[in-house]
């Protein structure tokens, strides 16, 4: 009885495994096409992520930025062709905003004294915005990556003191732009380099030409501050001429240029420099501007560069003048 009752035993095991291994080949062999084209369209879930944005300013004929413009009073144009925009922000909704700081000599001061001035600046932009802070000198340093802490950017405008009086603005300018181009892509945030310095490179390796170049391509603006310093010339103090193509970083990205100080300030080591009325026009001029988004479409996809082309509509135009940061892309295929 026990010798036939193993091997009955042994005999419902050997058919229960290879039931088992019929029924796993079974459900995971792949259905055949004609069972896979029964799957509704419908239940599959697309998501579209080549989002093109082109940040714009409009001028009147005196150059003063104009706000209150709507989606209607634009058009914009793909390689020629009129496109839909999904996307459209007057003003700054999402803002990543980074400070790249001079380290040098009484800038740092001026700096850590601003610290509130700078960061209320920031305080103002949506919820979801970010701030970085980069500190240069000779070599720059992203002291604080981009992060909706702002303690921990509040933290890093107290600079510590370098031995090396050299600068690299452009390289730091440049270093600026790497960080944007490393933190995670939000096609609609609005993108704000601020930089203070005292305007003299004396070491940078990075061409100011190709910075801007760099900028434009990522839609960034860069706002620049400059603390100039002073010497005599023709009896009198003079600001120092600033280093070839510093203010282009501004007035060829869609920002602005400040000076702040005078030579009677820089006499007078007690001068309170005061950057908060800059801080206040940078915010101004930044809510004067617009961000237009759209999703090329299927005529689009079958050609990988792309100019970009807007326009104010007829009854605009006559008085009024659209600037944009973006002129093409590259669509990946």
């Amino acid at each position: 009885m026990t010798g036939n009752y193993g091997a009955n035993n042994r005999s419902r095991l050997f058919l229960l495994s290879h039931s088992l291994c019929f029924a796993l080949i079974l459900f995971s062999t792949p259905m055949p096409a004609s069972d896979q084209q029964k799957v509704s369209p419908d239940n599959v879930v697309r998501v579209r992520t080549d989002l093109v944005t082109v940040p714009a300013w409009v001028t009147d004929s005196r150059g003063h930025r104009i706000s209150g413009l709507t989606q209607s009073d634009f058009i914009v144009r793909d390689n020629g062709r009129d496109v839909a925009l999904s996307y459209f922000a007057a003003g700054t909704e999402h803002v990543a905003l980074a400070f790249a700081l001079d380290a040098s000599g009484s800038i740092r001061d001026v700096i850590r004294e601003q610290r509130d001035a700078a960061l209320k600046l920031f305080s103002r932009f949506g919820h979801n915005s970010r701030v970085a802070v980069l500190h240069f000198g000779e070599k720059a340093q992203l002291t604080v990556p981009f992060t909706t802490d702002v303690a921990k950017a509040e933290a890093a405008f107290s600079i510590p003191a370098q031995p090396n009086q050299r600068t690299a603005i452009f390289d730091a300018a440049a270093a600026s732009l790497r960080a944007f181009a490393t933190s995670p892509n939000n096609p609609p945030e609005r993108r704000i380099l601020v930089l203070i310095s005292d305007s003299l490179d004396t070491v940078s390796t990075t061409r100011p030409a190709s910075v801007v170049n760099d900028a434009r391509s990522q839609g960034i603006s860069i706002y620049v501050i400059h603390l100039p310093l002073y010497a005599p010339y023709n009896g009198r103090l003079e600001p120092r001429p600033a280093s070839k193509g510093f203010r282009d970083l501004a007035e060829k990205t869609g920002g602005r240029y400040f000076m702040v100080g005078d030579a009677k300030s820089a006499l007078d080591p007690k001068a309170n420099v005061n950057l908060e009325p800059v801080f206040k026009a940078i915010e101004e001029d930044l809510q004067g501007q617009y961000v237009l988004g759209y999703y090329p479409d299927d005529a689009a996809r079958t050609t990988s560069q792309h100019r970009i082309e807007i326009n104010l509509t007829p009854q605009h135009r006559r008085e009024l003048h659209v600037q944009q940061l973006r002129q093409e892309y590259i669509l990946n295929k």
